[in-house]
């Protein structure tokens, strides 16, 4: 479970270097210019989303240390699990469309995705890399949303701005069409875990 957690460390680094540390992330650009930074930022990102990829992979494949069931879920946990990755998908695609009602009431509906995905996951795997993953994630799009929360008061970050209601309804047949895709296809190829039984 190592790579798990060593891709776990530099994705919550990169990713709130930012908005924890913006002088440290200053310095750099000054350093390196914005340009190298910004390739420097992408590589290390790709890196951390492999090592965690394969980490997770390997831990649930070959077991070793620091694996073992953390709690067992019940079974309708499940069930729980992929109603609300239905929600997940809605917010996710709405994170990407100008704004319509999910997204300007959500403020940052992708954050609401993947805080609900990683919630979602918690109630339905109890294993020690599952657990390690999902908490990992979760803690860090609540601390991300914090910071983002100060950013808006200070003016730094812009809330969106409502376009129109059609992308509210494109929102969610394209989340529905996404979800059916994970869960009949995309979660057994990528992943190797059926969804559904």
């Amino acid at each position: 479970m190592t790579l798990l957690i060593i891709g776990l460390v530099l994705f919550v680094v990169t990713h709130l270097l930012r908005p924890v540390a913006p002088g440290l992330r200053n310095a750099a650009i000054a350093t390196l210019g914005k340009p190298a930074w910004m390739a420097f930022h992408g590589i290390v990102s790709l890196l951390s989303l492999a090592l965690i990829v394969y980490g997770f992979i390997d831990a649930r494949a070959n077991g070793g240390d620091g694996v073992f069931m953390v709690y067992t879920p019940p079974a309708f946990m499940a069930h729980i699990t992929l109603t609300l990755m239905i929600i997940a998908s809605v917010c996710l695609v709405a994170g990407f469309l100008p704004a319509g009602h999910i997204r300007t009431k959500l403020k940052f509906p992708i954050l609401v995705a993947i805080k609900i995905w990683a919630l979602a996951h918690l109630l339905a795997n109890g294993e020690s890399y599952s657990v390690v993953l999902f908490v990992t994630i979760l803690a860090w799009a609540i601390i991300l949303r914090i910071t983002l929360k100060r950013r808006i008061a200070s003016g730094e970050t812009k809330l969106p701005v409502f376009v129109s209601a059609k992308y509210d309804v494109i929102a969610i047949v394209v989340g529905l069409v996404l979800y059916v895709a994970i869960v009949f296809k995309l979660h057994e190829w990528i992943i190797g875990v059926a969804p559904l039984p």
